[in-house]
C-alpha cells in the first residue's frame, strides 16, 4: 500500500495492458510473408510495442532519451575510480553534445533530455534541465541518503517530465544516468529490494580492481546494516540507500507508462530505477524493454527480477543511456515489420501455415 499521495496518483494512471491487442499483433505478424516466428525476438518486440501503444499499426515512435545526473555522499568511502567532480563535468558534456550518448542520439534521430537531479557542482549550461533535489545525497554508509520527502519529490518530478514528453508525442522514453558512485548505490538498492548478498551485486563500475570491488561490497554491507531498508517499502528503500537520479528515473518510468510510451531501460542503474517503479506499479512491467546487458553483476539480478531479456550484449558499462540509444533502431525495425511488411494475401504468396 503506497501512502505517499503524489505517487499514488501517478501509479493510478498506469493501466494494465490489453492482451487482446497483443494477440491481434501476433496474428498480424503470422500473416506476413515469412515462416511463423522466423523473425524471432524482433516479432516479440513488435508485439510489445503494439501492446503498449494500444494499436496493431502503431505510428512511428518518436524516441527521447532522458539522462538524469546526481552526486552521492557514499563516494567519500572510496568506492569509485573517479572523483565526484566528474559528475558535473560530464553533465556539461551531455548538455553541449560531446558525450557518447549525445553522439548516439544524433545518429538514432532521438531527442536527448539532460537533467540535473542533484549534482554538487552543476554546470551553467542552458540545455541542462534543473530538477535538482539537492547538492548530492548524504553518505548512506552513515545514515539515510535522503529524506523520504526527497525521494517522493524525485518520483513526482520525473513523472511530470515524462508526461510532458509523451504529451508532446514521445512514443519511446529511454532511461539514462550519470553519477560518480552510482553503481555502489544501485548495488545497495538491489540488495535492499531483492535480499541478495552485496558480493553478488557489486562490480568494477568505472574501473575498480578486485580489491576495490571487495571494498565496495563491504561499504554496501555497511550501508544496509546502518539503514536496514525494507523490501516491502520501495520508496523507503530508495530514500535510505538510493540516489537522486534513481528517484527521478523511477518517476520517468512511471510517467512514461502512464502516457502509453515504451520505457526503454539502459544499464544497471536504470534497471534498478525501473525495478523501484515496477514494485510501486506492477502493470509497468509490460511497458519495459531492456536495451542491453552490462558486465555489472547486479544488472543481471535486476533484469531477472524484472523478467526482461536484453536486446543487446556488447559489454557496455558506460551508462548515460548509451545502450538504449544503440537499441533504438531495433525498436524502429520491429514496428516497421509489423506495419509495412506485406501479407501473404497482399503479395500473392502461398501460405503453408507454418
Amino acid at each position: 500500500m503506497i501512502s505517499d499521495p503524489g505517487v499514488t496518483e501517478i501509479v493510478r494512471g498506469i493501466r494494465p495492458l490489453d492482451d487482446a491487442v497483443a494477440r491481434a499483433a501476433e496474428a498480424a505478424l503470422d500473416g506476413k510473408t515469412k515462416p511463423r516466428g522466423s523473425l524471432g525476438r524482433l516479432e516479440r518486440l513488435a508485439v510489445t510495442i503494439a501492446n503498449v501503444r494500444g494499436a496493431t499499426r502503431p505510428e512511428p515512435l518518436r524516441p527521447v532519451v532522458v539522462v538524469a545526473a546526481g552526486d552521492h555522499g557514499v563516494t567519500a568511502e572510496g568506492v569509485s575510480a573517479y572523483p565526484q567532480e566528474v559528475t558535473g563535468q560530464m553533465l556539461a558534456n551531455f548538455g553541449t553534445g560531446g558525450a557518447a550518448v549525445a553522439v548516439l542520439c544524433r545518429h538514432a534521430g532521438a531527442e536527448l533530455v539532460v537533467v540535473d537531479a542533484g549534482v554538487a557542482a552543476p554546470p551553467s549550461v542552458p540545455a541542462v534541465l534543473d530538477l535538482s533535489l539537492g547538492a548530492g545525497t548524504a553518505n548512506a554508509a552513515e545514515g539515510p541518503a535522503m529524506a523520504r520527502s526527497a525521494a517522493v519529490a524525485g518520483l513526482v518530478r520525473g513523472a511530470a517530465l515524462a508526461r510532458r514528453l509523451t504529451d508532446e508525442g514521445a512514443g519511446i522514453v529511454a532511461l539514462g544516468e550519470m553519477g560518480i558512485g552510482n553503481t555502489t548505490v544501485a548495488a545497495a538498492l538491489t540488495c535492499a529490494l531483492l535480499g541478495c548478498d552485496p558480493r553478488l551485486a557489486c562490480g568494477p563500475g568505472t574501473g575498480l580492481d578486485d580489491d576495490g570491488v571487495a571494498r565496495k561490497a563491504a561499504v554496501v554491507r555497511r550501508v544496509l546494516d546502518v539503514n536496514r531498508p525494507s523490501p516491502d517499502d520501495p520508496i523507503g528503500a530508495l530514500a535510505a540507500v538510493g540516489g537522486f537520479e534513481l528517484a527521478v528515473l523511477a518517476g520517468v518510468a512511471l510517467g512514461a507508462a502512464s502516457g502509453r510510451a515504451v520505457v526503454l531501460v539502459d544499464g544497471f542503474i536504470s534497471s534498478v530505477s525501473a525495478l523501484v517503479a515496477v514494485l510501486l506499479a506492477p502493470p509497468l512491467r509490460g511497458y519495459l524493454v531492456a536495451a542491453h546487458r552490462s558486465p555489472e553483476p547486479g544488472h543481471g539480478l535486476a533484469l531477472d527480477a524484472l523478467g526482461l531479456a536484453p536486446l543487446l550484449d556488447l559489454e557496455l558499462r558506460l551508462g548515460e543511456g548509451s545502450g538504449a540509444a544503440l537499441a533504438l533502431p531495433l525498436l524502429a525495425a520491429a514496428r516497421a515489420i509489423l506495419v509495412e511488411m506485406a501479407t501473404f494475401a497482399d503479395a500473392g504468396v502461398t501460405d503453408t501455415g507454418r
